[in-house]
């Protein structure tokens, strides 16, 4: 962030603090790390932008329970699978109102409609509202629901029905997710008869707990409760403010003082004293997320296995763990966490070895001094408290077998946009997993119909790619289990990755917040949370 908008926004938010409401019982500040890219989480893949719209301003068809990965009812109250597992019968919630603000007013309540429009505008690239706001749907192609949903119908107002090409063992917990979150018809019909489509992303309408008030960028965004929401007493606060700050230090700070209830992604140097600070509290769980390099194996030299295994064993993992994550992390050695049911534990690391490592180069053709970039985050994640510093590590690492890493960075956006054309060659990602399904990682991180979009290490496998799909078809979990670990064995052995880490998450807030949950999606949820005065 440029020193003028860190400037700008801790005048703000001091501003929010200093206010009257601030200190309301209503009301809440949640010190965030980044602006959202927009307001239409079916564009986005990033906790960023779910936090900013899908947690707050919308809701989907099933919903996972609060602090957990069990999938409940949400906008559908049931739901029937046909026996054939190829089709889903979705009965709607009835009564449940959308957001009235000073842009739009709803003449009616959800039904049917909206969540036809919502799909089909990922389904359709024709589709009117498409071609007039032109959209990409990451997760949603990632996951080959684009190919794998045949239709969806409406079978009366209250009543849909998707029919799927093949079985999907994880359909209910894909719709779950914050890209599926389900918008409104007459107001997505109303923005393209005025000739605003792309005010969708910028002025969302929704029917979630909180309604989108505005949203200065790197500053703050407003959202207030939503008083016809149709869990009422999920919503306890009437203000949520959300102060941008990407300084993980002047996060801290501005807690501490006071100035704001909640925040995130502390530093592993901060933890201690925050722990100590009696006006705090502190909890914590065990991270499901996995931080690590996607090598770009579209780009030579790392189009070469041997390459990918030279710089794969020259990484000094324990290093980055002791400077990186501190006490906060845990070695990985698997392109998923060991939460993940279905995770193989026989997956081993190759021992670090910089002179094996100078072999596999020299053997690889790879000259000495052999020029690369090495992309490193703006932002902290869930994954990777401090990319920069992780970047540099690296640098040193692979500067000892002869590589030599130009280090790279651009804003949030725009590194995953740059990213996911391929512009890189090596890059610190990480995932935190959204629906508890195994596919989350191993389709959605490192399959082919990926490559586009969040498989930043644009690497296709034939052999592994046939056996992610082949465990969406069963539904049963030993067999689904037995699949995943032949792909997680071919996935070790063809290196598109390096695993670095799985990081302890903590989530710092004020002794006053109350029922607050961590997720372990890594997402930040404030319905059902109050602050007490």
């Amino acid at each position: 962030m440029r020193k003028n908008a860190v400037i700008q926004a801790m005048a703000v938010a001091g501003l929010i603090a200093s206010a009257p409401f601030a200190q309301a019982a209503s009301n809440l500040v949640f010190c965030s790390e980044g602006s959202p890219a927009g307001f239409d989480p079916g564009l986005y893949t990033t906790g960023t932008d779910f936090d900013a719209a899908a947690e707050t301003v919308f809701n989907r068809l099933s919903q996972f329970e609060r602090g957990g990965t069990a999938v409940i009812p949400g906008l559908a109250q049931k739901w029937e699978i046909a026996d054939d597992g190829l089709s889903y019968t979705f009965h709607l919630r009835p009564n449940v109102k959308f957001h009235t603000t000073e842009y739009f007013t709803p003449s009616r309540d959800f039904n049917a409609d909206d969540v036809l429009f919502t799909f089909q505008r990922m389904l359709d690239k024709e589709h009117p509202f498409r071609k007039a706001y032109p959209s990409e749907f990451p997760y949603f192609t990632d996951m080959g629901m684009d190919a794998n949903i045949a239709k969806i119908e409406k079978l009366d107002d209250l009543t849909v029905k998707f029919s799927l090409n093949e079985v999907d063992a994880a359909f209910i917990q894909n719709l779950a997710m914050s890209f599926a979150s389900i918008q409104s018809a007459e107001y997505a019909d109303s923005l393209l008869k005025a000739g605003k489509a792309a005010d969708i992303n910028q002025k969302p309408i929704g029917t979630g707990p909180f309604v989108f008030s505005r949203y200065q960028k790197d500053a703050v965004i407003r959202f207030k409760g939503n008083p016809q929401y149709w869990q009422p007493d999920e919503v306890k606060i009437d203000n949520l403010i959300f102060a941008i700050n990407t300084d993980a230090s002047v996060r801290m700070q501005k807690l501490k003082a006071g100035e704001c209830q909640v925040t995130l992604f502390p530093r592993p140097a901060d933890l201690e004293s925050l722990k100590q600070d009696a006006n705090l509290q502190m909890p914590e769980q065990a991270g499901f997320n996995v931080g690590y390099i996607a090598y770009n194996v579209t780009h030579p030299p790392f189009d070469k296995l041997e390459v990918r295994q030279a710089l794969d064993m020259a990484v000094n993992k324990q290093a980055i763990i002791d400077a990186v994550y501190q006490s906060a992390g845990q070695l990985a050695s698997n392109g998923l966490p060991p939460t993940q049911w279905s995770y193989d534990e026989n997956i081993k690391d190759a021992a670090y070895n910089p002179e094996k490592a100078k072999e596999l180069l020299k053997a690889a053709g790879v000259a000495e001094g052999t020029e690369i970039t090495l992309w490193a985050m703006p932002v902290q994640r869930p994954y990777n408290p401090n990319a920069k510093l992780m970047a540099e590590i690296l640098q040193s690492d692979w500067a000892k077998v002869g590589i030599k890493a130009k280090i790279v960075t651009y804003e949030w956006g725009e590194y995953l946009k740059r990213a996911k054309a391929g512009e890189h060659d090596a890059m610190l990602i990480g995932w935190s997993g959204d629906n508890g399904d195994p596919d989350n990682w191993l389709g959605t991180l490192y399959g082919c119909d990926a490559v586009d979009g969040n498989n930043f290490s644009k690497w296709c496998n034939a052999d592994y790619d046939k056996l992610v799909k082949a465990a969406k078809r069963v539904t049963d979990t030993a067999e689904r289990s037995e699949l995943y670990k032949q792909a997680q064995v071919i996935l070790k052995r063809e290196v598109p990755i390096t695993p670095i880490a799985h990081s302890t998450v903590y989530q710092p807030m004020r002794k006053n917040v109350q029922d607050f949950k961590i997720s372990p999606f890594g997402l930040n949820s404030f319905y059902g949370v109050s602050v007490e005065q």
